[in-house]
């Protein structure tokens, strides 16, 4: 396992216990392709009804595939990590 790795499942993790989440509604898987790219992940995150920023949250998560994905409210549009064991993503999201 890459060093990082375990960084990125620790957050996961926190984030998780901390209750990160926009809202109380059960989450979902939305797959991702096999063998997933960058833009594979984003595009199953895009297209997922699960990963919507919810209205006045400043956090939120939800999962796509394997990956556990968070995102924030930055000041250049939302900030997108995905994270699975021994492997990370991120990328940003103009809202629109």
């Amino acid at each position: 396992m890459r060093p990082a790795a375990p960084l990125a499942i620790l957050g996961v993790a926190a984030a998780l216990l901390v209750g990160c989440g926009g809202s109380a509604a059960t989450t979902t898987t939305h797959s991702a392709p096999a063998g997933s790219s960058k833009q594979a992940i984003r595009a199953a995150w895009e297209r997922s009804p699960n990963c919507r920023h919810p209205r006045g949250a400043s956090r939120w998560s939800c999962s796509v595939g394997s990956y556990r994905c968070l995102g924030v409210v930055t000041d250049r549009g939302w900030s997108i990590s995905c994270a699975k064991p021994g492997e990370a993503i991120a990328f940003t999201v103009r809202p629109g």
